[in-house]
Parts: C-alpha cells; structure tokens; sequence
C-alpha cells in the first residue's frame, strides 16, 4: 500500500500545518475560514459563496455519509481547499455514490485530513480570517508562507462575476417531486452564484422561476413583466458588484424584492446602507438569530464574511427586522413602504430545519398584494403550493 502523500497549510501569520493530502494533488490558495456545520460538506464545497476560500471543518470527522448526485448547490465546485481533522474514507449512506475523498479528487479540489482543526478555528477566531495556501508540491514552510501572504485580501475583490452565469435560463426543479401546481407568480431570480435550493423554494411557492446573471440590467429584467425579483447569495465583496447593485438601484419602487445574503448586502448598499467586513465571518448551520417582530430565535445556516452597519440604516428607509445573537450583526431588513426585505442567512437551508421558510411565504405575500407585509411573524399554518412539510 503506497504512503499517504504529504499536504501542508501554511497561513500569513506564520502557522503551518502538516497532514494527509484525501484530495487533488497540487497547490492553492484562498482566504482561509472555518465552518461549523457537523454536515452538509458538499453542499459546502458546491456553494458558488465560497469562491477563493479554504475552509476549515470544525466538525471532527467529515465525509461519514459520502456524496451523491443530489446535494450539490450547483453543477460544479468553488471552494479552494478542504481542511479537515479526520476524513472519513469509508461512508455509509443509502443515497451515497461515491466517497468524500473520491469527489474531490475528481473535482480537482485538494484536501487535507489529519492536522488540528481546533487549534487552526482559534487562530482565526482570534486574528480573524487569514489568506492561506495549500500544498502537496510546495512542502517548505517559509516559502508556502510566503505564497499565503502573497495573494490578494478579499475586499474589493468581485469574485461574484467569476461565478454568475453567462446567460439567462429557467429553473423548472421543485424540492417536492410531486409539485405540480400551476405558478401564480413569475420571479426573476439574480444570480451572483446562487444556490440551488433557493431556486427550488420558489418552485415550491407556486414561482415560475426565469434566472439572469447579475450584470443584466433593470429594464431586461422589468421587460420578462416579474411578479418579483429574486437576488441570492454569491462570493467576495458587496461594494465591487456595481453592476448588480446599479440593477436593484432601479428596481425599487417597480416590483417586490426579496434578497438573500450577498443580495442583502448589495440591497442595502442600493438603498443608501454601508457594508463592512467581519473578522472571521459568519460560516455553519446553527447560527441563531433573532425575529424582532415575534421575540422567537430561529437557527440558521449562514456564509458570508461581510455585513450591513445598522448604524447605516438610520438615514434611509430601511429598518431592521432580524439581528445575529453572536455578535449583534445585522440579519435582516425591511423597506417602511415598498413590498422590499431581505435577510443575511439562508432560510433554503433550513437547518432548523424549517424555522426560516416563512421568508418566503413573506416574499409570497409582496407579490400578491405589492404590499410590504405588516410584520416577520413566522406563520408555520400557511401551507405551501406543495404542502411542503414543514
């Protein structure tokens, strides 16, 4: 049996892990964050969001349910790298296909098992994210060192253009197979790199669903006559998507809006809002964040290393509907007269695992009425098109 090959993260303040390459061979580099999802690995390494980012699992074993052709967020991979404390090798899952190690080697994407994840999530927590490299070719510290800190920082980097698509197309999929109910609503949906289950929500809304890359401009978008407009997540930093933020600058005021993390961040730099970057961001499935309109604390899934300043709401008409019980960050946000909200995490992901869907039976209600909603009551009695459980 040959010998595990060797594999090195090196991050910028000097740090240097060694352990066990389960991934593809080679070298790269990325901000280096870490997430705490104990699953939901795939979903992870297919998430467009986390675009020129290595990420360090917090979960001690990874990869025990394997992968399979159904979890992905989307057709490919977009992560940098994969750091892990055990990897499983072997799985057990009906659904599986394949193992953890094999999808990423396929996919081209290294990984490494075997180094102190714990150590590695206390480094960042307390000097925050850090540009890092990884390496089963470059195994001098100093030079892999050199190498982390020698790639761009993340600010003014718009990696969403990196990841949106080249061209418009329709999204047909529902999360329930037997949705056949006939759409009573007509969403373009902005894609910065969106998810597909945000798509798939809107399916199951009752949402014929057209998707557009985020450089296309309002009046394409007015011209497809929406019911609303969609803008979901994506990488990188807000302020450099001036593109997208240009189009939903023109939007407002024309059809009801519904946006997503990065699409909540560019909304509220449309609107007269400021964005700034967190420490070491916001990254796994149990973050809880409160419902200021109903007191209740919903646990979330979040990705995202950027935020809106509250403090920059008070000069627009925006107000806050949702704040983070971490660190205080804003969650979410509402327009006082305009049928507009959005939200910092994912309420698709529904790691509650429905305590964030009623968004978008909100976002259902905008569109017919073209009203904003009274309030962010959740409102578990109000069933889907699809009866979704819930």
């Amino acid at each position: 049996m040959a010998a595990p090959m060797i594999c090195k993260l090196a991050l910028e303040d000097g740090t240097v892990a060694t352990g066990e390459s389960v991934g593809a061979p080679g070298t790269t580099t990325g901000e280096v964050v870490f997430n705490t999802a104990m699953t939901g690995y795939q979903e992870i390494i297919t998430d467009p969001s986390y675009r020129g980012q290595i990420v360090v699992m917090t979960s001690p074993q990874i990869g025990n349910y394997g992968v399979n052709e159904q979890d992905g967020e989307s057709n490919g991979t977009h992560l940098s790298g994969l750091v892990m404390r055990e990897c499983a090798r072997r799985y057990s899952n009906h659904r599986a296909t394949g193992s953890l190690p094999e999808f990423l080697t396929s996919h081209g994407v290294p990984g490494i098992s075997g180094v102190d994840t714990r150590g590695i999530t206390r480094r960042l927590r307390t000097a925050g994210a850090m540009r890092g490299a990884l390496s089963t070719e470059l195994l001098d510290d100093r030079k892999l060192v050199e190498l982390a800190r020698s790639i761009p920082v993340m600010e003014g980097r718009d990696l969403a253009r990196e990841v949106m698509p080249a061209e418009s197309y329709a999204w047909t999929e529902p999360l329930q197979p037997d949705c056949d109910s006939e759409p009573k609503y007509k969403v373009v949906a902005i894609d910065c790199g969106i998810k597909r289950n945000i798509l798939r929500s809107l399916i199951d809304i009752g949402s014929e669903v057209h998707v557009v890359p985020g450089h296309v401009g309002a009046e394409q978008i007015l011209a497809r006559e929406p019911t609303g407009v969609l803008v979901g997540n994506g990488p990188g930093d807000p302020a450099s998507v001036t593109a997208t933020i240009e189009t939903l600058k023109h939007l407002v005021g024309r059809v009801p809006i519904f946006a997503i993390c990065l699409g909540h961040q560019m909304l509220a730099l449309a609107l007269g809002g400021k964005t700034y970057k967190l420490s070491f961001g916001h990254h796994g499935a149990n973050h809880p964040v409160l419902n200021m309109a109903t007191s209740r604390v919903e646990i979330t899934s979040q990705n995202h290393g950027f935020a809106v300043d509250t403090d920059s709401l008070a000069d627009t008409n925006l107000y806050p509907t949702h704040t983070s019980l971490y660190d205080g960050s804003l969650e979410g946000f509402a327009h006082r007269s305009e049928p507009i909200f959005a939200v910092q995490y994912h309420p698709e992901a529904a790691p509650g695992p429905h305590d964030s869907t009623y968004l978008f039976d909100t976002f259902a209600h905008n569109m017919r009425t073209d009203r904003p909603a009274a309030s962010f009551a959740a409102r578990p009695g109000l069933p889907y098109p699809c009866s979704r459980p819930r």
